[in-house]
């Protein structure tokens, strides 16, 4: 029995009403933010909400970046996230190729190790890694920070990388290692160009997690100068009341960094991120 066209109309039209539906409820607190980072005060606080910024202002990103200390924060969040990411990529890249293509002992334990160590919540173990870190003086430093944010990025990234290095056929390597190529040189000549869309995804999700971790530098870093600005951007309306304009430019600042990568790195992230799930 044929379905009416009106039914075939509904069953094409519902699902696409119902991502646009959620396309914009999700992105409508992002806009909300950016507009109120740029309205004045005045179009802030009045009683009907004025949806669109007219009269557009930059009081509010003055009035955040030239918050104490903001510029060294920044500086401290992109050292200890750019650090983190780029160490557990190296980590990753050896480890995926071991578990990738060596059949060794205790191999398949220690995918389950880390499988494990990725579903366990970390946060449980911040009590324990305050006295690992006291006791051997490092707190208000930023290389506690940046070892246990790499430690935190990278059981997925070793994870998804070794679903890539599976799918290269091991024809293409040993044809380079007949050509004369070292194993060492076949991997960085042949197998690595194949792992960007792995390389993408895992640093893009590993910048994500480290530029926007809180409880960790709150436990440790009681110095403003060693803070980051996640911590920075939840002290901020205590330090300007309730001026939600700033508020609202402090938070689009933060928020600019991981927005500039999405939108260079998506369409290989995806990709990335769901090939590295299927493979291997």
């Amino acid at each position: 029995m044929k379905r009416s066209a009106s039914s075939s109309t509904f069953s094409r039209v519902w699902p696409n009403a119902t991502a646009v539906l959620l396309v914009v409820g999700l992105l409508f607190p992002v806009y909300w933010m950016f507009a109120t980072a740029f309205k004045p005060t005045p179009d802030i606080v009045a009683d009907d909400p004025v949806w669109f910024p007219t009269n557009v202002t930059f009081q509010h990103f003055q009035t955040a970046v030239n918050a104490d200390n903001f510029w060294t924060l920044v500086r401290n969040s992109l050292t200890v996230t750019v650090l983190a990411v780029a160490f557990s990529l190296i980590l990753a890249l050896a480890g995926s190729f071991a578990l990738a293509r060596m059949r060794f002992k205790g191999r398949k334990g220690f995918v389950i190790g880390f499988m494990v160590a990725q579903m366990a919540p970390w946060e449980v173990m911040v009590i324990a890694i305050y006295f690992i870190v006291r006791d051997a003086d490092m707190l208000n430093s930023l290389i506690p920070l940046t070892l246990f944010y790499m430690v935190m990025i990278l059981p997925f990234t070793l994870l998804t990388l070794r679903g890539f290095v599976a799918a290269v056929p091991k024809e293409l390597e040993e044809s380079a290692m007949v050509d004369g190529c070292t194993r060492p040189q076949a991997f960085v000549k042949v197998i690595l160009p194949l792992l960007a869309p792995g390389l993408m995804s895992t640093s893009m999700f590993g910048f994500i997690t480290a530029w926007n971790e809180f409880p960790l530098v709150l436990v440790l870093n009681k110095q403003a100068e060693s803070q980051t600005l996640p911590l920075w951007l939840s002290q901020f309306q205590s330090q300007f009341g309730d001026d939600w304009g700033a508020t609202m430019a402090a938070s689009s600042i933060f928020a600019v960094p991981i927005l500039i990568l999405f939108v260079f790195l998506q369409r290989k992230a995806v990709s990335g991120l769901t090939d590295g799930a299927v493979k291997g």
